[in-house]
């Protein structure tokens, strides 16, 4: 039944009108066709607050608080994430940029599940064997950390990117996709799918081109780096961590703490020339950052993240990273 909140506001984060109707958790959870202990969990997560609390401290939610509540599930419905969904009721993610991201995601997990209906009917055709020949189906398409080695660097001498650095610097320019890409375990259906389209984002030329362009500070920087090789890959491997206890405390692109990173991360590009004007390096690094993010350098980092859920928190970093940066820039 809907209750009406009289008189002053009983424990609440949000103002109340007095009149306004208000709802219980469990009538929340009934309007929008859900259960009170995912009413709750919205709640835990910080997606939505409840208007105010009752004196005995039960939530109570206002009209506004749900649509904003059938806002999310029909997100969820989607197959939205919970940080998404975060970035996107704050504004920190564009509503094409998600929808965009949310389609490429999903003609993903479609392609794997047509891959997978594919392998399923020709097994089914060996009848008395189809087990040991889904086995060997499966182990065809599936391409171990071996392979992938080797079709980077035949792609690498093949596309001379890495031409002009030196020898002890191109491990370090490779080393998280490495890490977290290259030295993948055996993979599922879906991550087998995400490494094939993978090789044909590398094998377009116009990919090797916004790679070029993307790591124009790091060819620029290893002229005349400021540290050794493995003492920068050490630097940026703490600038990550950082970028992870952020996402972890949700702090936004422009508090102190990741404008901290932010500064600390132009700094590790700078040659040993362009560090005597850090002001003028700064928003040099942060335009050309910025203009580097092309459709094709997205894409690699959503198929990188489906093949690694250790490379998924790795991109989910960067993105605050250049949130910040463009914060960064609107301030200058």
């Amino acid at each position: 039944m809907r209750s009406k909140h009289h008189g002053k506001q009983l424990g609440a984060h949000t103002e109340v009108q007095a009149e306004e109707a208000i709802y219980s958790i469990g009538e929340a959870a009934r309007m929008i066709g859900s259960t009170i202990k995912t009413v709750r969990y919205y709640d835990e997560v910080g997606l939505v607050k409840p208007a105010c609390y009752t004196e005995g401290g039960h939530r109570l939610y206002s009209t506004e608080d749900l649509w904003r509540l059938e806002l999310i599930t029909t997100l969820r419905y989607l197959d939205f994430g919970i940080d998404e969904i975060r970035h996107l009721i704050s504004g920190e993610l564009s509503v094409d940029k998600a929808l965009d991201w949310q389609i490429d995601s999903l003609e993903t997990q479609a392609n794997t599940l047509t891959n997978m209906i594919a392998i399923l009917r020709e097994a089914k055709q060996h009848q008395g064997d189809s087990l040991r020949y889904i086995h060997k189906l499966v182990n065809e398409r599936t391409i171990n950390s071996e392979k992938r080695k080797q079709f980077i660097a035949d792609k690498v001498e093949t596309t001379r990117v890495l031409d002009g650095i030196p020898e002890e610097w191109r491990d370090s320019l490779l080393y998280f996709f490495d890490k977290y890409i290259i030295n993948q375990v055996k993979a599922s259906a879906k991550q087998a799918d995400a490494w094939n389209e993978l090789q044909k984002l590398i094998n377009d030329p116009q990919f090797i081109e916004d790679i070029r362009n993307h790591q124009f500070l790091f060819f620029n920087m290893v002229v005349q780096p400021p540290f050794k090789a493995g003492l920068w890959v050490k630097k940026l491997e703490h600038i990550h961590n950082r970028l992870n206890k952020a996402l972890k405390q949700k702090l936004p692109p422009r508090s102190p703490y990741v404008q901290a990173i932010v500064e600390d991360t132009a700094m590790l590009y700078t040659n040993v020339e362009q560090s005597a004007n850090k002001e003028d390096f700064f928003r040099y690094f942060a335009e050309h950052s910025q203009s580097a993010l092309t459709e094709r350098m997205e894409r690699f980092d959503t198929l990188c993240s489906i093949i690694s859920p250790t490379f998924l928190q790795f991109s989910k970093g960067n993105v605050l990273l250049h949130q910040a940066i463009r914060w960064k820039l609107q301030q200058m």
